[in-house]
């Protein structure tokens, strides 16, 4: 029982505040391993030291090999090279990623004085003819690789595992191919791998200070510096969202440890457990991703190419804003043309029909065509007219949420939308157009059309170019004008996008706006300078928030090198970042295969070792003595899980998928190999049968013994094996060496597919 005199398990450990409290954790095996972690350093402090400048020296050298060669733009150096230009220059651009790490290189860029020229347009444009710091931003990427390594080294270290099992863990990330590559160009994924490793190592230092002083200012320093870790990681990347959850799952069953009454916690500090933890890793590091964006739109002042992305709303924000300048009041009776926002496609109409039959044998009205065309063109224009009598033809603006009429200038029809079916879905509605005597006749009701705001506080705004987004909803059958270029009309309708009636009218695709005003009067020419417009911190931020993740979820488009995470862990195949047709080099995103393969073997035999000692103790057996169960339940399992959160998510997603998403997962799977091939070495056999008083299912601790010589033995030999797999790929991880197709060959491993080959 909790507070009982002599228990084994009873720990106590006094608060910052000078009381008492006593634990005993509830588990025998306490996450992460109460006593494992309370043990001393196996090793001396000057071991560790000396193997992790070692293995750290290691990683600058193969890091900062030749880093300006090639002396061109590489693979995604011409989005974030290019975004930094844009920071530099202060004008707006539009992202699926959060702000921080760019905004990172764009800060180098500043340190040496750069004022973001060059806009890294193409792959293989040279930094001599467009001079740009390119070595300084691929140095950032190598000092945060390199710093990457004593990480791992150290959060194995906190972990209480031998130097040469940290050593281990290390060398997996210092010589891997790919974690060497992307972290020598200007890319996002060295920011966000050592901020991943830094959420690891944070969270182990909290975890450890808990065990001997919770409530203390180390344990509130260690608390905040996990939240920030894991806040960089979301602000690079929303891949993010994994590390919450590999570090959210240890918090849980920590939490969850504590509310056991056997922990000796009373409801009340368990509360504040809970609510400093929530405080800790949810609200401050929310609050600091949330300045990161607040720094982004400080800097993004002017208007720039992600514009379009944005609402007008946002837009009028950006000085030098075309809106500004463009946006001109809409009147009845204006000649104008209207555009949809997705495709940017003018809606249009033309004397030619329908056909009276379509292939599928759906029979259609034959009447005249309205379809959208991405070209500008006379039949692109339409007379906007009221639905009542006005005193005159001049001066009456059209508001958001009026009942209007559309005319189509060339043919005289009026626009009209009825229950028939659209040519390419036949659930929606037919979109035509109607002769005058039948449109103000009997066909009157079908040519009513409403245009609702697609924003709320626009509702009876008086309507502008290009500033106002609206739905037409047909008054009569209430459907909304659609139009999508996935699937093109056939040669009937010249190939041009189809117009009909979507039943879904709040869908985000049916947005429209007008473009411009033909017939536009003297007065609303003129130019009248209009001050910048405000919008709060949190309207822009919720509107960029839900464009990025849009935006994210609709990269699904096939790619030649994406891949599937089934292949992933193997390292099956890769991504060509970049070629030298005439000189035969190349560079070729793949990981550290026999790495990549010894991680995929460790992982394995965790799993069943697992299974095994499971179903012996079911049978009533205990093979496997207490600390080795507290290893194998605590560190092995916590880095084990946080290899699920990184990896498993990824079956879900539908967007593209490439080897680079798995470097995070990889990066836990490095410290979890070295980790679990420490407790292979180790005799961890139950020798003692005697069992502990309060649970007879726990035997005591046999003090193990590691076989050390094996062990390093073993890590000498993955060691070399590594040095070797990366040394043969040098040639296509630096790009550096031209190879004949012979040698190309014999590097294409598995299903690897290398340029140069026949």
């Amino acid at each position: 029982m909790a507070g009982a005199k002599g228990s084994k398990h009873q720990k106590t450990s006094v608060t910052a505040g000078g009381e008492k409290e006593v634990q005993n954790n509830a588990a025998p095996y306490g996450f992460l391993g109460q006593e494992w972690l309370s043990k001393p350093l196996p090793d001396k402090a000057s071991t560790y030291r000396v193997l992790q400048w070692a293995v750290t020296f290691l990683a600058f050298a193969v890091r900062f090999k030749d880093l300006p060669y090639p002396r061109e733009v590489v693979f995604d150096e011409v989005h974030f090279g290019k975004f930094a230009s844009y920071y530099l220059e202060r004008t707006y651009f539009f992202d699926v990623h959060p702000p921080f790490a760019k905004m990172l290189i764009a800060f180098v860029g500043w340190l040496v004085g750069y004022k973001g020229a060059f806009k890294f347009d193409d792959i293989g444009l040279s930094y001599d003819s467009n001079p740009a710091p390119f070595v300084a931003y691929r140095s950032l990427s190598a000092i945060l690789g390199t710093l990457t390594v004593p990480v791992v080294f150290n959060t194995l270290k906190e972990l209480n595992f031998r130097a040469v099992t940290c050593l281990l863990g290390a060398m997996l990330v210092a010589v891997d191919c790919a974690q060497v590559i992307d972290s020598r160009l200007i890319l996002l994924d060295a920011t966000l791998i050592i901020a991943v490793a830094l959420s690891f190592y944070c969270y182990v230092r909290f975890y450890k200070v808990q065990l001997k002083a919770p409530f203390s200012s180390q344990w509130y320093a260690w608390l905040y510096a996990t939240g920030a870790s894991l806040s960089f990681v979301m602000s690079t990347k929303y891949v993010g969202v994994m590390t919450y959850a590999a570090i959210g799952a240890a918090v849980s069953v920590n939490l969850w440890q504590l509310l056991d009454v056997r922990a000796g916690l009373s409801v009340r500090k368990f509360v504040k457990h809970f609510s400093q933890r929530l405080n800790g890793l949810i609200f401050a590091p929310f609050a600091l991703y949330l300045f990161w964006f607040y720094v982004h739109f400080a800097i993004l002042t002017g208007s720039g190419q992600g514009d379009d992305f944005m609402s007008p709303q946002f837009q009028e924000t950006l000085t030098d804003s075309p809106l500004a300048k463009e946006a001109k009041q809409v009147n009845y009776f204006d000649i104008i043309t209207l555009k949809h926002k997705n495709t940017n496609a003018f809606l249009h109409s033309h004397p030619d029909r329908y056909p009276l039959r379509y292939d599928d044998g759906r029979v259609s009205s034959n009447g005249q065509q309205v379809t959208a065309f991405t070209i500008e063109d006379p039949n692109n224009q339409w007379e906007v007219l009221p639905t009542v009598e006005l005193p005159s033809q001049h001066g009456h603006p059209v508001h958001m949420d009026d009942v209007v009429r559309f005319r189509h200038i060339v043919t005289g029809t009026y626009l009209l939308a009825h229950d028939v079916a659209s040519p390419l879905y036949p659930t929606n509605e037919e979109v035509t157009t109607a002769e005058e005597e039948q449109a103000n006749g009997s066909n009157l009701h079908e040519t009513l059309f409403q245009l609702q705001a697609v924003n709320k506080n626009d509702n009876e705004q008086i309507l502008k170019t290009k500033a106002s987004l609206f739905r037409i909803v047909h008054s009569d059958t209430t459907v909304a004008l659609w139009t999508h270029n996935d699937v093109l009309l056939p040669e009937w309708g010249f190939r041009q996008q189809e117009v009909n009636g979507n039943k879904k009218i709040v869908d985000p695709e049916n947005t429209w706006f007008m473009e411009t005003i033909v017939n536009i009067d003297d007065e609303r020419k003129k130019y009248v300078p209009k001050p910048i417009k405000k919008l709060s911190f949190f309207t822009k931020w919720s509107e960029l928030q839900r464009l990025m993740f849009e935006h994210n979820n609709k990269l699904s488009s096939d790619h030649p090198f994406a891949s599937n995470p089934e292949s992933w862990p193997g390292s099956l195949s890769g991504v060509s970042f970049w070629t030298k047709d005439e000189e035969k080099k190349q560079i070729y995103f793949i990981g550290n295969i026999l790495g990549w393969w010894f991680q995929v073997i460790s992982m394995a035999l965790f799993c069943g070792i697992v299974v095994a000692d499971l179903i012996v103790r079911r049978r009533g057996l205990h093979p496997l003595n207490k600390l080795a169960r507290e290893k194998l339940y605590g560190p092995l399992s916590f880095l084990f899980v946080g290899w699920l959160c990184h990896y498993l998510p990824f079956f879900l997603m539908g967007r593209q998928k490439f080897l680079h998403h798995y470097l995070p997962a990889h990066l836990i799977a490095s410290m979890f190999s070295a980790a679990l091939w420490e407790f292979v070495f180790t005799d961890n056999k139950s020798l003692n049968l005697e069992r502990d008083e309060e649970d007879p299912a726990v035997p005591y601790d046999s003090s193990p013994r590691l076989n050390y010589i094996s062990l390093c033995l073993f890590v000498v030999a993955i060691s070399i094996a590594l040095i070797w797999c990366f040394v043969f790929f040098s040639p296509i991880i630096y790009g550096d060496v031209s190879l004949d197709v012979a040698q190309v060959k014999s590097r294409e491993w598995f299903n690897m597919k290398l340029h140069f080959s026949k």
